[in-house]
């Protein structure tokens, strides 16, 4: 099944309004079926990023992390794994175990970008979105059966639309909860999609090591070894009493009830974003009024299309600023019609950057921010303050121009000249 966008947008908002009703009716008037929940967990995310925007390191082992010696890993992409190479692992250690490793450093402002698209497509299909991070995500997809189809073909057309719009892959796990659907979907990976259907949970898992299940850290894993528990069959099988003498009674039940499967936990959707807005560590101290500025323009240039791509405008800009020393201040304006005009940000940043010690002391991070958000532009629609802004149709298609652009080849497609000094 393929789904084109305007029947993705006639999707989403007739699935909106159907769970809405749903939920405000009480229980008894609606007949109790399983829920329908996918686990969605990018591959590789950082990694396949930079393989994305990179053709020429795909097939080489990647680490994203740092080019220095100092932080850790980050992201590792397959390849680097066959090396022991893991996230969370200090770059010296990773350099050891992989010297001819491609060491990349972490540009969150790009996958942040990239993850945006990624759950817009996930809201096709579903208002009931619970992100984790920027990369995975929970959807309950329960009342959207009658009109897509079950789990299953909702998940395949969800890794094909990620594929397709992206050119990334992500592996999907399907269950009648979030803790079944989320060890689903990491056993196949990449790529992979494993359904569990309704009443078979607990079969399902009883085979898999105890590690898999939240709660069982290394401390609880080792215990439970001693006890000759190693999967969570195992588990399943030990008596109430016997769990809760060892571990405590909270922890003992919790245990009893996940080895089984049962996971009553509701996905619950993201609130609506107060503010937008994007901030840089940088790995030297920024010098000079002339390089921070720059900074700031490339900043608010992606501020602008994140507005524009939400559909709205802000009024408040704030910007932050911590210096080398880690002191660090915000300074905020106010203005009188709301904007997504990259231009009219980096103009406001500049008069907020004045009121600061920016360019006379060393600045370690830049942050640009848009909050009292409204609805503005989307896909080259004339804004709502567009007659107050008085903002001429040349502006307009120029901005419809540049995000179609950059919706399909990414932000580096096309940047204000002042950006492409120094680059190659």
């Amino acid at each position: 099944m393929a789904i084109s966008k305007g029947m993705a947008i006639f999707s989403a908002a007739f699935l909106c309004h159907l769970s809405k009703f749903q939920q405000s009716l009480p229980d008894c008037a609606m007949p109790q079926k399983p829920r329908q929940i996918i686990h969605l967990d990018m591959d590789a995310f950082y990694a396949s990023v930079e393989m994305l925007d990179q053709p020429e390191l795909r097939g080489k082992p990647v680490i994203v992390g740092g080019p220095s010696h100092r932080g850790v890993v980050s992201a590792a992409s397959y390849e680097a794994r066959t090396y022991g190479v893991h996230s969370a692992m200090p770059i010296v250690a990773a350099r050891k175990l992989c010297p001819l490793g491609v060491f990349l450093p972490v540009r969150m402002a790009r996958y942040r970008e990239v993850s945006e698209q990624i759950m817009a497509i996930f809201h096709r299909f579903t208002p009931l979105v619970e992100p984790l991070s920027l990369d995975e995500a929970f959807l309950d997809v329960t009342a959207s059966i009658m009109l897509l189809g079950s789990g299953e073909t909702i998940a395949r057309e969800i890794k094909r639309l990620v594929r397709e719009e992206t050119g990334l892959t992500v592996s999907a796990g399907v269950a009648s909860s979030k803790l079944v659907a989320k060890i689903a979907s990491d056993l196949k990976k990449p790529d992979g999609l494993i359904v569990v259907p309704p009443g078979e949970e607990r079969e399902f898992l009883a085979p898999l090591p105890i590690g898999r299940l939240w709660g069982v850290g290394s401390t609880t894993a080792k215990a439970m070894t001693l006890m000759g528990i190693r999967t969570i069959g195992n588990l399943a099988r030990l008596p109430l009493p016997l769990l809760t003498a060892k571990f405590g009674a909270s922890h003992g039940e919790h245990l009893r009830l996940v080895a089984q499967g049962i996971d009553e936990r509701e996905v619950e959707p993201e609130q609506e974003a107060k503010s937008i807005g994007n901030e840089e560590t940088f790995e030297k101290d920024l010098r000079g009024r002339q390089v921070i500025e720059r900074e700031l323009l490339a900043l608010s240039t992606r501020v602008a299309r994140r507005l524009r791509r939400h559909g709205v405008c802000g009024r408040t800009i704030t910007l932050k600023v911590k210096y080398h020393d880690f002191k660090q201040i915000t300074r905020s304006v106010t203005l009188p019609v709301a904007t997504c005009d990259e231009g009219e940000l980096y103009g406001t940043v500049k008069t907020l950057l004045v009121k600061t010690e920016a360019g006379r002391v060393p600045v370690r991070l830049l942050g640009v921010s848009v909050s009292g958000l409204a609805a503005g532009e989307r896909e080259g629609q004339l804004s709502l303050f567009a007659a107050a802004q008085k903002k001429s149709g040349k502006q307009q298609g120029l901005h419809a121009a540049v995000d179609r652009i950059t919706g399909k080849y990414g932000q580096q497609a096309i940047k204000p000249a002042t950006l492409l000094e120094g680059e190659e």
